[in-house]
């Protein structure tokens, strides 16, 4: 039989064209596909209600306790809502919340990075599985423990280090000690450290471990050492993830309640020294003061609830540009 008169095999089916393979990836054809993007598409939206809900909420009570404030909101160094005429303001709350959280954050992210990537790249794995095992745990303990910890074990044996920074550093008038109980901002921001480094700990630990290998081993057979190993391939391939871990700490810096209000001794006061005791954050006050306000205190409280909850979208919108800028360094992308 002749061979060229047999049937040729069929030709391979075309392509779809672009536009209805792009219609195909974004639309659900199965039920199990629709009843998953109705519900992922849902919970986005009822996402975005509530916070809308909580904001307006917030707007709308702090509109009310400004009206009646016969001080500035953001400059007053006072907090009398029970008087006539009421004056308040959160310059010390505002003051006292970001210094905290820029002392955590300055002592927690190096040693956080620093756990994480001798978990990942030092320890061997019999002594790394026990520490990552030990950091998840720390992540777990209730805020309240942090908080007596902190009040009975943290503070009275701060004296020592006060004495010395007050020695060598007290003429930078920052570091200057008069002596008083070591319930400062200081303390407040070495307490937030210890509470936010199992958390920026764990997710870097995480990051790092995606690294490629390929990325390593190549860095190794051109005879890089392996903290040059590090440098040039591990921490630019986890800088956003070290970001995000950091600001999730943040988060938890910014609102953190009970262990600050079992610290810190508050007063409306703006100290120049970080050692002298006093000052406020925006979650202790409204702790400590909401039980006993009266309804006008209680906006003003949640006035400034407000004003946290503003600080919060900023710091987080601010991450996500951040996170944005360096795509190229994302796990994701890699």
């Amino acid at each position: 039989m002749d061979i060229s008169t047999q049937n040729p095999a069929a030709p391979p089916p075309a392509p779809a064209p672009a536009a209805e393979q792009k219609r195909a990836s974004r639309g659900a054809t199965r039920p199990g596909d629709r009843i998953f993007l109705g519900l992922s598409r849902g919970s986005g939206i009822f996402l975005l209600v509530i916070m809308a809900a909580i904001a307006v909420f917030l707007t709308y009570r702090a509109t009310i306790a400004i009206g009646k404030d016969h001080g500035n909101f953001l400059t007053t160094f006072e907090w009398t809502t029970t008087v006539d005429p009421p004056v308040f303001g959160i310059a010390v709350l505002a003051f006292g919340t970001v210094v905290s959280a820029i002392i955590a954050m300055a002592l927690a992210v190096p040693v956080a990075v620093g756990i994480a990537l001798f978990i990942t790249h030092y320890a061997p794995r019999k002594l790394g599985g026990p520490i990552a095992y030990v950091i998840d745990l720390l992540a777990a303990v209730p805020s309240i423990v942090y908080g007596l910890w902190g009040a009975l074990v943290l503070v009275p044996h701060m004296n020592g280090l006060f004495g010395w920074l007050d020695h060598y550093f007290g003429w930078t008038g920052i570091f200057e000690w008069q002596g008083g109980a070591p319930r400062s901002m200081l303390t407040v921001g070495i307490l937030l450290a210890i509470m936010i480094l199992p958390i920026i700990t764990n997710v870097s630990r995480e990051v790092f471990r995606q690294v490629p290998l390929m990325q390593e081993e190549a860095a190794l057979a051109l005879g890089a050492t392996r903290w040059e190993v590090i440098r040039m391939s591990v921490l630019p391939f986890g800088r956003s993830g070290v970001i995000s871990a950091s600001m999730l700490g943040l988060g938890r810096a910014l609102g953190e309640t009970m262990a600050v209000a079992t610290v810190l001794s508050p007063t409306f006061d703006i100290n120049a020294s970080l050692l002298d005791p006093g000052g406020g954050t925006f979650a202790q006050n409204i702790a400590s003061k909401f039980s006993e306000a009266t309804e006008l205190g209680q906006d003003a409280l949640i006035a400034s609830g407000l004003v946290l909850f503003v600080i919060t979208l900023v710091v987080n919108g601010a991450a996500r540009i951040i996170i944005n800028r360096r795509k190229e360094y994302s796990g994701a992308n890699a």
